[in-house]
């Protein structure tokens, strides 16, 4: 299975190579990394499915493929030349299509374990120390702005305000500050804590130093 997982890392870099806004291989790479970690504590979970699902989960993503149904059987194709099994790749399509944050956010979705853990993976680097530099990668990459104080946090977001542009800064509040309370592994939540209470240091400090306190 080696080899297998092999090819459709070579598959996924290529297809993310021209990806700067935060999702490119290095994310994948690190998310592969993480769901091995957590998995190493929910040893009933698939390890092949896992590596797979979290190797692939941004490929046929809206924010990175044009044509996300020309992307998806691309996908499909490469898992089925690398003789990955239909009730695989079912179990896969089914983590890659229910795990996203906006894909919950109106209707909390039904994973797998192996989708938990994939899942807690991606949240994972999307905060702490990383995570704050994707988040302002990808402010930056979509024109968005660092910060503006007349520009509150939205309260709540939804699947219909998620992609409305708002501040680098607001999306702690709005989202990143959040994402502890989601994770699905005991694993993921010990880690997402000590991410999380980073952040809340640095988004401080950042607020100081805008209003000249420190």
């Amino acid at each position: 299975m080696q080899k297998q997982i092999e090819a459709i890392e070579q598959f996924v870099r290529t297809a993310l190579a021209q990806e700067h806004s935060g999702h490119g291989f290095d994310h994948i790479q690190r998310v592969v990394n993480n769901a091995r970690l957590i998995q190493q504590k929910e040893l009933a979970a698939d390890l092949t499915t896992i590596i797979l699902a979290a190797l692939l989960h941004d490929v046929i993503d809206e924010k990175i493929a044009t044509d996300v149904e020309q992307a998806r059987q691309k996908v499909k194709t490469k898992l089925t030349e690398n003789g990955i099994q239909d009730g695989q790749q079912t179990a896969i399509f089914d983590i890659i299509d229910h795990m996203s944050f906006s894909k919950n956010l109106n209707q909390h979705q039904t994973l797998s374990l192996e989708g938990q853990i994939v899942q807690d993976a991606d949240r994972l680097d999307a905060i702490g120390a990383i995570g704050i530099g994707r988040t302002f990668m990808y402010g930056g990459a979509h024109d968005g702005v660092a910060y503006d104080p007349e520009i509150q946090p939205r309260a709540e977001l939804t699947k219909e305000n998620y992609r409305e542009p708002s501040t680098v800064i607001n999306h702690f509040y709005e989202k990143l500050f959040k994402l502890a309370a989601t994770m699905n592994t005991q694993a993921a939540r010990e880690i997402a804590q000590a991410r999380t209470d980073f952040m809340h240091q640095f988004v401080d400090q950042y607020l100081a130093e805008w209003t000249g306190q420190r």
